[in-house]
Order: C-alpha cells, then sequence, then structure tokens
C-alpha cells in the first residue's frame, strides 16, 4: 500500500528517508555525497512522485522505492 508523503509528520518522514538512505548502500558516482544531502534528493523524489513511500503488512515495515517498481499485491 502507498503511503501519502503528505500524511506524515516532516520529522518521521526525515526520519524515515535517512534511515532507508543508511540501508542501501547506494553508488554516488565518483563524489560522494553527504548523508543531508542524500536525504534531500530522496526527499525531492518523493515529493515530485518519482518514488513513493510503501507500507508491507506482510513484513510490517515501510519501505521507499520508485513510482514504476511498485506492484501492488
Amino acid at each position: 500500500m502507498i503511503i501519502p508523503w503528505q500524511q506524515i509528520e516532516p520529522t518521521t518522514l526525515y526520519n524515515l528517508i535517512e534511515s532507508f538512505v543508511l540501508r542501501e548502500g547506494t553508488d554516488y558516482g565518483e563524489q560522494e555525497k553527504i548523508l543531508r544531502q542524500k536525504v534531500a534528493d530522496v526527499l525531492r523524489q518523493v515529493q515530485s512522485g518519482e518514488a513513493v513511500l510503501v507500507w508491507s503488512e506482510l513484513h510490517e515495515s515501510i519501505n521507499i522505492m520508485p513510482r514504476g517498481h511498485y506492484r501492488p499485491d
């Protein structure tokens, strides 16, 4: 189930994104970005609709994924 980002308290949304960024271990190319920049990039993607917050009832967890990768059960 997609969770609208607008319904999440801003501090909670930031913490969710920060946790996502820290566990992803993504390669950012030649110049490594600082955590704040990575969080801002993901936040921009969530706000623009490129990425969505997805709640898994099975795992009782939330994840962030590209909109095109989301497949409802």
